[in-house]
């Protein structure tokens, strides 16, 4: 998938480390050349130094071949302008912005080309499932040096694993449950503890691909 991101802050900057790290072609674009500076070479991204506000610069940074433009910066008004442009003049499927102040909150929406509307608010693992559309399994992290995958799979009221134990389910060979989120609070995890819907889990594996991983719980 190709991303592009607008706004390199601390937002941004964690959601182009995930992204890429699940081997999807990003950019990342922010007016702070200090900023984008410091970033070189310690993310595996392309930096792009300019205002996404301006239709140029998004063109020279692959808005006609993107599938998903994520607006992060911290100026609402930015956000809807890139949007805007990202789906009208670009036609890019999926546009996700974040929304920084909630009075704001119902200008998010088709009008400006918005898909998706985050509130500032929301986790990073929500965020990306929404902006992308992943709403089961997200592979978080690869570490290259160990060969070892984290991967986070959500259980929903559609899961066949959803009412069963964890020591039931069946697990593809080198892979573990790290932990159970729930309720926003991380467990260790149990072989007799049942899932339930709304529970995430974060597996570790050297083996498992993110579909083994779908297949096992969903």
């Amino acid at each position: 998938m190709n991303v592009l991101i607008a706004g390199a802050g601390r937002l941004g900057t964690q959601i182009a480390q995930v992204l890429a790290a699940a081997r999807n072609e990003v950019t990342l674009i922010d007016t702070d050349d200090d900023r984008l500076s410091e970033l070189e070479g310690r993310v595996p991204v392309r930096l792009v130094a300019g205002d996404a506000c301006e239709p140029a610069l998004l063109e020279h940074s692959g808005a006609l071949t993107a599938d998903l433009v994520i607006a992060t910066t911290g100026d609402d008004e930015d956000n809807l302008v890139i949007s805007l442009l990202a789906k009208r003049q670009f036609s890019v499927p999926r546009v996700a912005a974040r929304v920084n102040d909630a009075d704001n909150a119902w200008l998010f929406d088709e009008r400006w080309g918005v898909d998706v509307a985050v509130p500032s608010a929301t986790p990073l693992i929500s965020l990306i499932e929404e902006a992308t559309g992943a709403t089961d399994t997200v592979a978080l992290l690869r570490l290259s040096k160990a060969g070892v995958e984290v991967i986070e799979t959500a259980i929903t009221e559609r899961s066949r694993t959803a009412g069963r134990a964890l020591g039931d389910i069946a697990l593809p060979e080198g892979t573990v449950v790290a932990t159970i989120v729930r309720d926003g609070q991380p467990t260790a995890p149990d072989p007799a503890e049942r899932l339930r819907p709304g529970d995430e889990l974060l597996l570790v594996s050297h083996a498992a691909t993110e579909q083994e991983i779908h297949a096992a719980f969903q």
